[in-house]
């Protein structure tokens, strides 16, 4: 499917970014992929680690400074792509609290420009990485992501007759992102402490790993007419049973919920089961507008019942302590 295709990255030097170069070079053999970022120092840090963890693919790379709040750059960048994945984001959501113009500038106008310059250039296919903090947002950050998905979903209806769809996929946190708890937790236990705080003991999060979160973009790739939220179904864990597991025998200290923080991270709302659809891995989204007669159920899967919602604390598959523990060794904390 990639094999022999230019594809484009934004914010490619991030943790997603870096997962999804490896898994194409390695399972592909594309024409080229292009590392659309800001960061200097970072595309030079990817660019010798990449040198030598594939010496016989690296001239497949292209390395393009530049920011999606700049269309220009971005169509410049686009010419010959087939297809997008749109992964740069502000992120951090006490930085878009207290950056808003900042982060509307990047996650808003930034999706406007991936959009527009799209359409413009011929590419095929665009992939957008969403987040459960877009479902009924209670922050900043939600909030512009719940506009970038609104977007890149109404962007199919400027599609016309021309070859390209616009699709999405939602996740959490990725297991030891910067910034999430486990990274938080291991620190504190590297420093030798035996309390790791908990926010509130019902808190619960979905698990998933960076190459199921790679794998679902390659699946939305394959499978999205025009419209489409793809999320996988993954298992829960309380964050209590989280920290068990990181320090047995420690101790928990509930120290209240914080600022823009949900109790549960929310996939699939009460709303968003009118047209969801569920399938052996995963679930699907689909737009109650349909913007293209080609945007069609895809086959094999079953409608939800209405009233149906998926979110970490109503999941029918949960993670033992002992699984938690097992898994913890396969990750790698992001620096």
């Amino acid at each position: 499917m990639l094999n022999n295709k230019v594809i484009l990255v934004t914010g490619g030097t991030g943790s997603f970014g870096k997962a999804f170069t490896k898994y194409v070079l390695t399972n592909y053999d594309p024409k080229k992929i292009i590392i659309y970022s800001r960061d200097e120092f970072k595309q030079f840090i990817m660019q010798n680690d990449f040198k030598k963890e594939f010496p016989d693919k690296f001239s497949k790379l292209r390395f393009f400074i530049g920011d999606v709040r700049d269309r220009e750059r971005l169509t410049r960048a686009m010419e010959g792509v087939d297809y997008v994945i749109h992964a740069a984001a502000l992120k951090q959501v006490p930085a878009c609290e207290y950056n808003p113009a900042e982060a509307i500038k990047t996650n808003i106008h930034g999706a406007m420009n991936v959009i527009d310059a799209a359409l413009d250039t011929g590419v095929k296919k665009v992939v957008a990485l969403s987040t459960d903090k877009a479902v009924n947002p209670v922050n900043l950050y939600g909030g512009t992501k719940l506009v970038s998905d609104k977007l890149f979903i109404a962007a199919n209806a400027y599609a016309g007759s021309k070859d390209i769809n616009f699709s999405i996929v939602r996740y959490g946190n990725v297991a030891g992102s910067r910034g999430s708890v486990i990274p938080f937790f291991y620190d504190k236990i590297q420093k030798g402490e035996k309390d790791l705080p908990i926010t509130d003991y019902r808190m619960t999060r979905f698990w998933i790993s960076l190459q199921q979160g790679v794998e679902l973009v390659i699946k939305a790739l394959k499978d999205a007419k025009g419209g489409e939220t793809f999320i996988s179904k993954i298992p829960s864990f309380k964050i209590t049973d989280l920290a068990e597991a990181m320090l047995p025998g420690c101790n928990k200290p509930e120290v209240g919920i914080r600022e823009g923080e949900k109790l549960h991270e929310i996939m699939v709302t009460v709303e968003d089961s009118m047209t969801t659809y569920e399938y052996d891995k995963h679930f699907i989204v689909y737009p109650q507008m349909v913007f293209q007669e080609r945007a069609t159920v895809l086959p094999g899967g079953k409608k939800v019942p209405e009233g149906f919602s998926y979110s970490s604390g109503n999941n029918t598959e949960w993670l033992t302590v002992e699984e938690i523990r097992e898994l913890l060794k396969t990750i790698d904390l992001e620096k």
